[in-house]
Parts: C-alpha cells; structure tokens; sequence
C-alpha cells in the first residue's frame, strides 16, 4: 500500500560495491532518513537473501526488499519460508508494518535459458506465486493446484513463536505491460524498472491501474517505487555521464525487455549488441559507452550535478512514481544520499 506518511527515498543496492561497504552505507542512509533498501538479485551476482538479511541485523527501521527474486529459481511454499524468516529477523518498524518487502520477477533471457530454466507462461507463472504465497503468508493451510504451483495442506511450520499473519507487502517487477496490469491487479503494487524514460513511466503507471480496477482497487491502493539509476558528481559530471553511458550500453546490449522499454533508436542498440556480449564485464561496457548519446542517457537515468539528478527524479515523480529506488553508480554513494536526504519536488 502506498504510505500516508512523509516522502519516501530508497536505495538500490546491486553488486557494484563491496559489501562492507554497503552495509555500512545502509547505516548511513538510516540516519539521513532513508526509508527502504532493494536488494538486486540478478544475472549470477549475489544472492538477495544473504544480502537482505544482513541488512536487516545492520539497521533498526529501514525496509527491506527484493529487486527482484525471479520465480523460477524456488518453491513458492521455501519463498514464503524464507520470508517469514526475515519478517522474524527484522521486525516490525516504528508503524507498526514489516520491514521486509518481497519482490517478484519473471527473469529474463539469455540467463534463464542459459540454467536450464525456460521462462514459460511468465504470466500464469506470477500470478500463481503471488496467489499461494500471499495465502500461505495467513499462516493458514493452504492447497493450491495451478500448472506451475501444487501444494497439498500445507502452511508454515511454526512451532515455536509467534504463529500470526506475516503482513508482507508482495511487488511484482513489470516492464511489460500485462505484467504491469497483472501487478496492478494482485500485487501491493509494480516495482517499476530502470533505465526507461519518463514517458514509460507515466504509461506504466496507468497499465497498473487498470489491473487494479479489475480486483476494485485505484491507482492510490498501489505503491509504485521505481529502481532509478543514478551517476552523481558536483566534481566531475562528465565522469558521471561516462559512467551512465557505460550503464545504458550494458541493458541495451543484454536485455531485450529493458531494450523495448527505453525506446532506444534501433540502429543504436545493434551497434551496442556489437560490443557487448552475455556475461559482459565493465570494460565492455565502457568500450560501448563511447557510442551512446549524452541526450539518451539524460532521459533514461538521473545524471550530472546534485542539482541536475534531482531535477530528473522530480520528473520520475511527477510521472507517477510514489518512492524513488536509486541506483548510485558512483564509487561513493554518499554524496547521492546526500543528495536526497529530506527532499522532496
């Protein structure tokens, strides 16, 4: 659900960073009053529970969320499991509500194919895990029989402790807009993707509504927190832009569905897919940066000065986002919380 309280500001926190630092970073944004993290669990990189759960034991009020766990990799009833087990971990924050967030994706190619794990029917696929882990997080027994999801009288073991209702916010990541819709109608809400221009947003924005008229619901039912990519430097934003081309060369070399989204020039993204492969590393991306325009970067990220990224956020706000999820791309990402601390456009 979408807070009654003060504006909220979010952190992503993916694989770019050493972990230390991150946690302690997570600490940081906790005093500047920050009010969630997102923890990426993609490509091979790490894994977001391990992450999740260290910064639950770091901190004391921020939320904590998945950006995003991909289905396919778990049993929906380990899922509820091991979100129960952090919504242990962490508990309740100053409201009263959990700390942890559970967001869902569909994964994405070449990657799901490449472990042996096709992703089909991504559609039927979310809509059963929601459905059985929502129901699962009642505590209540639950038998579910969908074409990816069987389970048969089962619930959450819970012998010691508290046996109550694990009041779990779930996300769906949509970029597609029947899985935005889909989002809209069973889930809190989309965790809306990065790298995709404002226009997007505001589209994305009204395909959730519409899903959430079909369950009786408005667009003020749903929380709509958007990953937003951010290369921040008063000192040197020319870097800054580097560093955000280098950015939009990878997702528009590796993945497709962020491809469609952006609305990137065609000739553009087969000239990148030229010089970036699948796993690609950092020098790839930079050796692609050179190619990508400074214009693309500015619409698809927040880039440049201080001044400047808070400038692109307030757009991504007034096109409908309710919590900006940033991505520091710089080595220091406090000059970002910084940035952001206490603002509001």
């Amino acid at each position: 659900m979408v807070s009654d309280g003060p504006p909220r500001m979010a952190l992503y926190l993916q694989d770019k960073h050493d972990i230390g630092y991150e946690l302690d970073v997570a600490v940081y944004a906790e005093e500047q009053g920050f009010s969630e993290i997102w923890q990426a669990d993609t490509r091979l990189a790490r894994d977001c529970v391990v992450l999740m759960s260290a910064l639950l034991s770091r901190t004391r009020r921020l939320r904590i969320g998945s950006g995003v766990l991909p289905i396919y990799t778990r049993n929906p009833a380990v899922i509820a499991a091991t979100w129960s087990t952090m919504w242990e971990l962490g508990g309740a924050g100053p409201d009263g509500e959990s700390r942890v967030m559970l967001g869902l994706g569909a994964w994405w190619e070449p990657i799901a194919g490449r472990v042996g794990t096709p992703r089909r029917k991504p559609l039927t696929a979310m809509r059963e895990y929601v459905e059985a882990i929502g129901q699962l997080f009642t505590m209540e027994e639950v038998t579910y029989e969908g074409e990816f999801v069987h389970l048969d009288r089962v619930r959450l073991d819970v012998a010691y402790g508290d046996a109550g209702p694990r009041r779990i916010p779930i996300y769906i990541g949509a970029t597609g807009p029947r899985m935005l819709e889909l989002a809209g109608e069973i889930s809190d809400g989309p965790l809306l993707n990065y790298v995709v221009p404002t226009d997007y947003i505001a589209d994305a924005v009204g395909r959730a509504e519409v899903g959430a008229a079909r369950a009786g619901k408005t667009l003020a039912d749903l929380d709509r927190p958007e990953l937003l990519a951010c290369s921040l430097s008063d000192d040197d934003p020319g870097e800054a832009m580097l560093t955000g081309k280098s950015l939009v060369a990878y997702y528009l070399g590796t993945e497709p569905h962020i491809v469609e989204a952006s609305g990137a020039d065609p000739g553009l993204v087969a000239k990148v897919q030229e010089l970036v492969g699948w796993p690609a590393t950092e020098a790839d991306y930079r050796a692609a940066a050179h190619v990508i325009p400074d214009d693309l970067v500015r619409r698809l990220m927040a880039v440049g000065t201080a001044d400047e990224c808070r400038e692109a956020v307030a757009a991504y706000i007034e096109a409908g986002v309710t919590c900006p999820v940033l991505y520091p791309m710089m080595d220091d990402i406090k000059p970002v919380i910084d940035a952001f601390a206490g603002w509001w456009p």
